[in-house]
């Protein structure tokens, strides 16, 4: 009997061993998936993941990051698959020389076709490769994929070698596109120690976190791995998805090579190496620039310090201009922003707080991570997923932030990038977390002075002007490419518009005027005409129209009033026959109001719409009242009126 059940168990044994999960082993290449029409995990993917893996290794011999990447993807809808057709692959340097830049090779990149009941694979050629200097520290490669059709599978990998142990970059496990397979895999030697940070709701099916003799070395290796993992689900009014979605990133916790240095244990010591750096704390040394760059007329001024701080920052925004760089540390400096009257996000930032404290002002550098870098992890301390520094003061009256970088923004109105939750104050002597609201309101005003002609078009002007945050994000938009800002107008209205003139207005308001004319605007009917007042402004849809259950938090980035008004003339001979119904709603703790009011004033009708949204942010339990008063709103405002002529 015992020896039964000896066999059992032996036997046990080895079926859990044939069983265990390989990593980093990559499937042959399967011709039947050329032949699938759709994925199963959403049949209406453009594009599925049939494997994934993301291999990090630290080498003993050379302590050189290994970052290997293998991706297989299969095409059903090339149209709407546009970010799988071309690849680009950064490659950074850390200054310092050629020791410190990174280097790409074992570039494989192919695409697989059936034609003809056979497998066609066409390689990526070195003619549809490029290089695109992006900034002094990065390098973008770039190429194509080539004879991508619907059912075509893109096959890549390659590998880089990287002197930057601390910048092992954020993998995201939930991606748009779903994922049959994802594996994600960091070797790592028992000399440096890393903390994993794993955020998300999805739980790998493979797990395995232990030491493990590899490449010769005694290593602590973690692996997880993922199946059958859906593309992730965005919901509208989310400034950052990324932040919810499921991601593995790290952060170099030590080192012991022969002496054990830490690199992350708590923001007290994060501060006091920021104030050792020689590109932050270094530079905030240099009093004698402050000093002899210090505005005429700022020790003269009798003011509070609120008023003189608000002098210094005005003469910073209006000298020096953003190189649309982001970073914690300074890239040219402090002196060479004298020079030039350009620098990257702390060279101007640290430079006012510079002029503040030299003016006797209690002025410190406040750091952040902008909205698109994702929130801050209090808990787990680390400059390197900081990217952005602002400058802030301490009066009588409170905290106050100011951001040079924006030529519109003023105390406290920062752009919508910087407004992320959370940000560390780093003071000469300690650390201090600030939670980040934006409390000002931010407006939109959408006005409409037109009139029915009397060949039944409608012609007249058109105002758009924002306020606050919204003129800074608008603005933004406008410079990146202002043909494309323009042209918006026409698409999102399907209006002729003519004559867009934009500008900045002297208090910082963002404004765009324009004439327009259509003859679809007006329906005739007998001696009628039927015209909805609201002309091109109704809202014809709900944008809380998530039939699912919300997830996220609601994210509007500032408290807002929208104001349209359409003043329309009414032609002669004509008269209302009946005018629009008022109304007004609103929640019980007065979040959230809409309002929409009609009054005729002599042969002109004046239609004004109002929503107010008094908070930047709420808990996805508000859903259901955004969606109701969304509904409100589009039914009111596509109420029509009729127009009959006198006898």
């Amino acid at each position: 009997m015992k020896k039964i059940i000896l066999l059992i168990v032996c036997s046990a044994n080895i079926v859990v061993l044939a069983q265990k999960h390989e990593f980093l082993n990559a499937p042959k290449f399967n011709d039947a998936d050329l032949s699938k029409t759709k994925s199963l995990l959403d049949e209406n993917a453009p594009a599925e993941i049939l494997y994934r893996s993301v291999h990090f290794m630290i080498d003993t011999s050379t302590g050189l990051l290994h970052k290997k990447f293998f991706y297989r993807v299969k095409i059903y809808n090339k149209d709407k698959a546009e970010e799988w057709l071309n690849l680009e692959v950064p490659i950074y340097s850390y200054g310092g020389g050629k020791d410190q830049e990174e280097s790409l090779y074992k570039m494989k990149a192919l695409t697989y076709n059936l034609e003809n009941g056979k497998v066609v694979p066409v390689k990526v050629e070195n003619s549809s490769k490029y290089k695109s200097k992006e900034s002094k520290s990065v390098t973008v490669n770039k190429f194509a994929f080539p004879n991508v059709k619907d059912g075509s599978i893109l096959e890549y990998q390659y590998e880089i070698l990287s002197p930057g142990l601390f910048a092992i970059p954020e993998i995201l496990i939930e991606s748009d596109t779903p994922a049959l397979y994802t594996e994600y895999v960091l070797d790592t030697p028992y000399t440096i120690d890393y903390n994993i940070n794993y955020t998300g709701d999805l739980a790998p099916k493979y797990r395995e976190v232990e030491p493990r003799t590899l490449y010769g070395a005694q290593y602590k290796t973690y692996r997880f791995g993922f199946e059958n993992v859906k593309g992730f689900k965005n919901e509208k009014f989310v400034r950052n998805s990324r932040n919810f979605r499921t991601k593995v990133s790290t952060e170099l916790n030590s080192t012991n090579f022969r002496e054990l240095k830490l690199y992350s244990s708590s923001w007290e010591q994060i501060r006091k190496r920021l104030y050792e750096n020689s590109y932050f704390g270094s530079e905030l040394k240099k009093s004698k620039l402050a000093k002899d760059n210090m505005p005429a007329g700022i020790s003269e001024m009798k003011s509070s310090d609120l008023d003189k701080a608000n002098a210094i920052f005005k003469h910073v925004q209006k000298n020096f201009t953003w190189n649309k760089e982001k970073g914690v540390y300074t890239e040219d400096g402090i002196k060479k922003l004298l020079d030039t009257k350009t620098g990257n996000a702390a060279e101007i930032n640290l430079y006012l707080v510079m002029l503040l404290r030299e003016a006797g002002i209690k002025a410190d550098p406040l750091v952040i991570s902008t909205v698109d870098n994702g929130w801050v992890n209090l808990i787990s301390p680390n400059i390197s997923n900081m990217n952005f520094v602002l400058a802030a003061i301490e009066t009588a009256g409170g905290l106050h932030i100011y951001d040079a970088t924006s030529k519109q923004s003023s105390v406290d109105q920062l752009p919508l990038r910087d407004w992320n939750q959370y940000g560390i104050l780093m003071t000469n002597d300690k650390i201090v977390q600030i939670q980040m609201v934006n409390n000002k309101l931010s407006n939109t005003y959408l006005t409409v002075d037109a009139k029915i002609n009397e060949d039944g078009s409608v012609s007249g002007t058109y105002s758009d002007k924002d306020t606050g945050t919204f003129a800074m994000y608008v603005k933004d938009a406008y410079d990146e490419n202002p043909d494309k800002y323009k042209k918006q107008y026409k698409e999102n209205f399907s209006v002729d518009f003519t004559g867009i003139d934009s500008k900045v207005l002297e208090n910082g308001e963002f404004e765009s005027t324009m004439k327009f004319e259509s003859t679809d605007m007006v329906d005739r009917v007998g001696k009628k005409i039927i015209i909805n007042p609201m002309l091109f402004l109704n809202r014809n849809s709900n944008d809380f129209d998530q039939t699912e259950a919300r997830k996220h938090p609601i994210d509007f980035g500032s408290g807002s009033t929208k104001v349209k008004k359409v003043i329309l003339e009414i032609p002669q001979g004509y008269t209302i026959e009946e005018i629009p119904q008022t109304k007004k709603i609103v929640t019980e703790d007065k979040e959230i109001e809409y309002s929409y009011v009609v009054e005729q004033k002599g042969n002109k009708l004046e239609v004004t719409a109002t929503t107010k949204v008094a908070s930047p942010d709420y808990p996805k339990e508000y859903y259901p009242a955004f969606k109701q008063i969304w509904g409100v709103a589009s039914k009111h405002e596509n109420q029509v009126i009729s127009l009959v002529k006198k006898s």
